[in-house]
């Protein structure tokens, strides 16, 4: 009860007025349930990020949640990879060494099929390749996981969210049965705002940190507000909080991207819903959650 009573108290502290926001009530501050651990781009810290082997170790490791970013090539096939550019991760240099800079963009789909995406984290995992969605998704299916899917750099590829859904929809992810496993999240208002308008009953969630006076504008089209750990504070959880998106439900904060354990109690304590991080055994053990 205490902690309800400061949780609200913060929001007050804030300045925001009831009346000129007209938020929601039903707020998460003082419950007792641990925030969901999201595997950010699967397992990361053990497997190479965003590939079929980061997801495989996130479900040996017992993770439900996994999360990835969205990318789309040259000839239109949509590929699972964070950066616009393929040289982080890949041995796109060695392989295709007069392409600079080398931009996903620029590539076809069957050229990057022939690149290594695992020799730069681990000897262990050379061969590995960057997945398409489709592939990705099939895994995820095998695996009985859910997904925080994030359309990256959507400015890049236009038409891009209406081809993510088409594609989720193709492989049954849009059914009443998936749709509570799945997540669209961007940092672009605009591209989740689309996807909302394309597949309303679609759960979304827009990256950053949002000023407090601007949130009842999303709430139109998003269901959670995702920030950095590092902007991150109880009175702002406890703002978001306050509202409640496009289902009628309270919007949730899930905060990334969290690796250590004090992190992850501080970030618990704030009462955030979701914990998005390379480390999800860590997490998992500082919170004492399954």
């Amino acid at each position: 009860m205490h902690a309800r009573v400061v949780a609200v108290t913060a929001v007050a502290a804030l300045g925001i007025v009831a009346v000129l926001l007209s938020p929601s009530s039903d707020a998460r501050a003082g419950s007792s349930i641990a925030p969901t651990v999201i595997a950010h781009r699967g397992a990361s810290a053990y497997a190479p990020e965003n590939t079929l082997a980061s997801i495989d170790k996130a479900a040996q490791l017992g993770f439900t949640w996994v999360e990835n970013d969205v990318q789309r090539t040259k000839d239109g096939e949509l590929v699972v990879i964070h950066d616009d550019s393929l040289k982080r991760t890949t041995n796109v240099e060695q392989v295709f060494p007069g392409r600079a800079p080398w931009k996903v963009k620029d590539f076809t789909a069957a050229e990057i099929a022939r690149l290594d995406a695992g020799s730069w984290y681990s000897p262990a995992y050379t061969g590995t390749r960057v997945p398409t969605l489709t592939q990705y998704m099939r895994r995820i299916e095998h695996n009985h996981e859910k997904l925080l899917l994030e359309v990256k750099n959507p400015e890049l590829y236009p038409g891009m969210e209406q081809q993510i859904l088409k594609l989720l929809g193709n492989e049954g992810w849009l059914d009443r049965s998936h749709l509570g496993r799945l997540i669209v999240q961007s940092f672009s208002a605009d591209s989740i705002r689309t996807v909302h308008e394309l597949k309303p009953a679609v759960t979304t969630a827009l990256l950053g940190s949002p000023k407090v006076a601007q949130l009842r504008q999303y709430t139109h089209f998003t269901d959670l507000i995702n920030p950095s750990y590092s902007s991150l504070s109880r009175d702002y959880v406890a703002a978001v909080h306050a509202f409640k998106g496009p289902h009628g439900k309270r919007l949730k904060v899930f905060a990334w991207t969290v690796n250590d354990a004090a992190d992850a109690r501080k970030a618990s304590g704030y009462g955030v819903d979701g914990i998005i991080t390379n480390k999800p055994d860590v997490v998992r053990a500082a919170l004492g959650s399954g």
